[in-house]
C-alpha cells in the first residue's frame, strides 16, 4: 500500500473476543503513526457492545464472566467504504440472531474490499457468508467441531494463520496477532513490521505452519 489513507473496518457483536480485536489493532494503531489510517468500530447498533457473552448463550462454566464494552463509530447501515475489515471470533457467535446479522454483514460488505482478516471463530462467520467456498482458511482449534460443520471450505487443521487471496484467516485468539504481524509485513513492509513488533516487545512466530494447538486439542482434517 502506499501513503494513501487505508481504511479499516472492525466488526463487534456482543460476545466478542478481546484480544481477537485488540491484538491486531495494537498494531495497527501504532501503524497509524508512520502510515494514514481511518477506523471504523462497526456494530448492529450504536450501543455499546460488551465482550462478555450474551444471556442467550449457556454455557458450562462455574462463574460469570466479565467483560468490557466497546464504543461504535458506525451500524451495519451507514459503514463508510473500507479497504480492510476485521472479523474477531468469540462465544457471541453462537448466538443465532448475532451470527446471521454479522454473516449478513461481511456478505454484502467482502466485494468492496481489499482484504478480509478473521481472527479465531470469526472465519466461521466468513464461511458462512459464502466467501470461503473452495478456499484455504484455518480457525480455533479448540471450536474445531463447529469449523468443519461448513464443508465448501478447505480448512486447514494445523496453522497458525492461512492466506487464499484477499482473505486471511487465523487459529485462537492470540494467533490474530501473528496473522497481523505477516499481514503488515507482506502489504507493508517485512522492516515495518518488525519495528512495530519490537516497539511492543512482542516475539512473533513468523512460521504459519507453526502450530502446536493443533495437537493439544487433537485436531484432524475434515
Amino acid at each position: 500500500m502506499t501513503d494513501a489513507v487505508t481504511r479499516i473496518g472492525v466488526v463487534i457483536f456482543p460476545g466478542f473476543a478481546l484480544l481477537d480485536v485488540a491484538g491486531p489493532m495494537q498494531f495497527f494503531n501504532s501503524l497509524s503513526a508512520i502510515r494514514p489510517f481511518e477506523l471504523s468500530i462497526i456494530a448492529k447498533t450504536m450501543h455499546p457492545v460488551s465482550t462478555t457473552p450474551p444471556e442467550t448463550i449457556v454455557l458450562d462454566n462455574k462463574h460469570q464472566f466479565i467483560g468490557q464494552a466497546w464504543l461504535p463509530t458506525h451500524t451495519f447501515d451507514n459503514v463508510p467504504d473500507l479497504d480492510i475489515i476485521l472479523v474477531p471470533g468469540g462465544f457471541g457467535i453462537r448466538d443465532e440472531t448475532i451470527f446471521n446479522e454479522t454473516t449478513t454483514f461481511i456478505k454484502e460488505q467482502y466485494p468492496k474490499l481489499k482484504y478480509l482478516l478473521s481472527v479465531c471463530t470469526g472465519s466461521i462467520m466468513v464461511a458462512a457468508a459464502g466467501i470461503l467456498d473452495g478456499r484455504k482458511a484455518t480457525s480455533n482449534k479448540r471450536a474445531w467441531s463447529l469449523t468443519i460443520k461448513h464443508k465448501t471450505v478447505n480448512w486447514i487443521p494445523k496453522a497458525r494463520w492461512v492466506v487464499d487471496g484477499n482473505i486471511w484467516s487465523s487459529s485462537g485468539v492470540a494467533a490474530g496477532m501473528d496473522m497481523t504481524y505477516a499481514f503488515i509485513s507482506t502489504i507493508f513492509s517485512p522492516d515495518i513490521a518488525n519495528q512495530l513488533a519490537n516497539a511492543m516487545e512482542y516475539e512473533p512466530h513468523t512460521n504459519p505452519d507453526w502450530d502446536p494447538f493443533c495437537e493439544i486439542w487433537k485436531v484432524t482434517s475434515q
